[in-house]
């Protein structure tokens, strides 16, 4: 078994269970792991020097790369590494959900060289969380309160 740092941490990226996705400076695609390929359908090989446009529906683009852009000059990201959940397109086109987190990479000399996102996918959890909410809608139609009166009980 090899043990050097290089192996190991090309090994941890190929094999988690997560969505890793590097991309340089200017947005071109140069690390696109397995979960990656599952997630959003592309193969590593048709994936690899493509933008990131790949993967961000039309709609959304403009205000990534004014983010993404941003984020390499200034040497920060907006959300600080916190998760959101956002939108997505997957190889069929379709639109998925996915929960991602981003950082800036950068090497020895601080120079930021990429942006890293880490993604799993929450389309069946977002849909879960709109199904939620209709139902709470239905339950307060169905069963208004009076303004200063206690709520029901049986």
């Amino acid at each position: 078994m090899s043990s050097n740092a290089t192996d190991i941490s090309r090994f941890i990226v190929e094999q988690t269970s997560d969505a890793i996705i590097f991309a340089d400076r200017e947005g071109r695609i140069r690390v696109w792991n397995a979960a990656a390929e599952a997630l959003f359908g592309f193969p590593r090989t048709e994936a690899i020097g493509q933008s990131l446009d790949l993967i961000i529906p039309e709609r959304l683009r403009a205000a990534h790369w004014e983010g993404f852009h941003r984020a390499v000059a200034s040497g920060r990201t907006r959300l600080g590494g916190r998760a959101v959940i956002t939108r997505s397109l997957n190889a069929a086109g379709a639109t998925i959900y996915v929960e991602m987190s981003f950082a800036l990479v950068s090497d020895e000399r601080g120079e930021v060289v990429g942006s890293v996102a880490v993604a799993r996918d929450a389309t069946q959890r977002r849909e879960e969380e709109r199904l939620l909410r209709e139902r709470v809608r239905m339950l307060e139609a169905e069963s208004p309160r009076q303004p200063d009166s206690p709520a029901r009980t049986k």
